[in-house]
This record gives structure tokens, sequence and C-alpha cells, in this order.
């Protein structure tokens, strides 16, 4: 298949606080759900409509193609449809968002990932899963299902569009060491609501993949692609996509630096070891099986204090960092930047600032 050079749309149809804490003022929230459930409905609606209709636009479609990307991922809600109020309240629809997505990019040369991104109760417990903290999704088969029928809603309305690439089953479902891990990070508003919340065990992932792919197959053309992530445990899928007879499927890592191997004192030098020798190895072995894209990543990493840093420095380091993944993510069959725009200011996350100052390349087209 043609090599993905893309980006994320974070934070457009599915929030993040800490991408625009802006629009959670007024409020102790931080995350969606209790976004939704703090402010009034009127003001919700306001303030949501307010930022669908600018933070992406058919200008941001055109600067992106502008620089040699060819995908867009776009992370959509599980309550899109805003069709079913068991599921769907107190949440805000933004199907036609999606609709102009698609309209956008048909009319600039894109190409579209429709991403899942977070599911009833939330498959991983992270703020961008919709819910800090609670993670009940894989505990109940009505909620794995309600996700199964959200995914075909959006395989009908959209798998004959000619700039539909594919369809992601699920963001992020969480495993067990991360769960663990991450806990007292995204503490729950509601402790009595996060009680029994836990990882999402393999064979729960496994049938819900083995499920989605067949009725996504029977509905998308055969060109479209189906995409799965590893849920944090990439080694164990070289065997299940090896024995399943799976067709046209991609799967997806999150590779971030600094959330790994890397604390502050992590050298250049050391991340250079990871990312071209550890990064492509796995790469090359799983591509062996399976098409593997990089669906998240960054460039953002564990600097020493910015006052030990002059500007040509931490401007060589970022562009080291950047040509290196770059370079890496050409083992395998692509990629997506996270994220296309931050209204924040951390270093290293926002595309368009990475481009401007000569961190990225400005043009990512193969062979320009």
């Amino acid at each position: 298949m043609d090599k993905i050079r893309g980006v994320n749309l974070g934070n457009w149809l599915v929030l993040e606080k800490w991408m625009h804490p802006a629009l959670f003022e007024g409020t102790s929230a931080e995350d969606e759900d209790e976004l939704c459930r703090q402010l009034p409905r009127e003001e919700l609606v306001k303030r949501l409509t307010a930022h669908r209709d600018s933070y992406i636009t058919k200008e941001d479609f055109s600067y992106i193609r502008s620089c040699g990307l060819n995908t867009v991922r776009i992370p959509v809600p599980h309550f899109i449809f805003g069709d079913d109020p068991v599921y769907c309240e107190p949440y805000v629809p933004c199907i036609e968002y999606l609709d102009k997505a698609f309209d956008w990019a048909e009319e600039t040369g894109l190409s579209i990932l429709i991403d899942l991104h977070t599911a009833p109760e939330s498959q991983n417990g992270f703020d961008n899963g919709g819910i800090c903290g609670v993670c009940k999704w894989a505990q109940d088969p009505e909620k794995v299902d309600r996700v199964l029928k959200v995914l075909e809603m959006l395989a009908l309305r959209y798998g004959s569009r000619p700039s539909l690439w594919g369809i992601q089953l699920l963001n992020e479902p969480i495993s067990e060491s991360l769960w663990q891990m991450i806990r007292g990070k995204y503490l729950p508003h509601n402790p009595e609501r996060a009680a029994g919340s836990s990882f999402v065990p393999l064979e729960v992932l496994y049938d819900f993949y083995t499920r989605g792919y067949h009725m996504l197959r029977e509905i998308l053309p055969a060109e479209k692609k189906i995409v799965f992530h590893d849920g944090f445990r990439f080694e164990v899928w070289e065997p299940f996509f090896r024995e399943a007879g799976f067709e046209n499927v991609v799967l997806d890592a999150h590779w971030y630096l600094g959330m790994g191997i890397a604390d502050e004192d992590t050298s250049e030098l050391e991340y250079m070891r990871e990312i071209l020798k550890e990064d492509v190895k796995k790469l090359k072995n799983m591509e062996k099986t399976v098409p593997v894209i990089v669906g998240e990543w960054c460039l953002a990493h564990n600097l020493k204090p910015d006052k030990e840093y002059t500007e040509l420095e931490k401007q060589l380091s970022y562009k080291l960092i950047g040509d290196a993944q770059l370079m890496a993510w050409e083992a395998g069959s692509g990629y997506f930047f996270w994220s296309y725009k931050l209204i924040s200011e951390p270093d290293g996350w926002d595309f368009r600032k990475c481009v401007e100052k000569g961190w990225l390349p400005g043009n990512l087209e193969s062979g320009r």
C-alpha cells in the first residue's frame, strides 16, 4: 500500500483539556464527560459549536496537503451520532463535522482514517478516552456491542466515500501494566463511578477485534483499511494476524518519547538508539506479518530545563528527534503526527508550530 504520511486532528471532535484549557473555564472538569455534566446545556452547546466551527476548517485541510501529507486521522467520540440517549446524553453529537471533513478531504486531495477514540464508560481511563479514571467498557457486553453499532453506522455512512482510507476499531484499549501505571495520574471526578474499573483483557480485545473486522468487511469496499490499535501490547499481534486470515488490515502503534525509556537525564544519543535501532527493528519484524502505522508520535522529549539550552541547541535537539523518527517510520507503512494544532504551550506536539520552527520539514511528500 502507499505509505501514509499524516497528522491527527486531535481535540476537534474529542476534547483534551491540556490541548485547549480555555474550553473548560468555569468548571472543575478534567475531561469531556464531566464538562458536559457541569456546564448548563445551552452554554455547553454554544461553547462546543463555536469550538468545532473554528478549530479545524477547510483552510487547515489545504495547509496539511501543502505540507505533502496525504491522510488525516480524525478522532471521533462514541456519541458522534447522538442517536441513543442511553449512550449519547449528556454529550453533544458532532456527525455534521465529520461530513464536512469528508467534503474538505475530497476538495483538497486528502484521505481520512476515522478513529473511534472513545467508548461508553471508557476503554482506558485517560482524558482522551473521555472519562478520567473510569475504564469499564470491556466489562459490559452491551457496551462492547454499542461500539460495534457505532462502527457499523460509520461504515454505512462513509464506506463509499472516495476519501475514506479506513476505519480504526478503537483507540488505545489499555493494557494491565499501563493501567497500573496511570491510575494515580488520571483521577476520577466521581470515585463511585470509577469503582470496578480495570484494564481491557486480551481475550476481550481479540473477540471485539474479530467481530469488528468481519462486520466492517461486510460493509466496506475491499480497498478500505480496517485498523487495529495494539492495545499497548505490540508483540502479541504477530501470531494473531498470522492466523486470523484478515484482508487489508493495518496495526497501529503509538510511540511517544519520554513516556517509556526516558527520564530527565536521557540524552539525544539514547533517543537515537531507541528510535533508529529498537523501533526500526520492531517495525521491520511486524511488517513481515501485517502493515504497521505509527498512529501517534510527536517531537516532545525530556530536554533538560530550558535555561541549560541555548535556542540553537533547542532547535537542533528537536530537529534531530524529528528527523530520526521520520527516518524510522520509513521502515513501516506510515505515520500520523499527534497533533495538528494545540491552543496551549507544550513544545513538540503542534504540527504547524513544528513546521514553522523548522523542527519538521516543510514538505513531507515522498519524492519531493
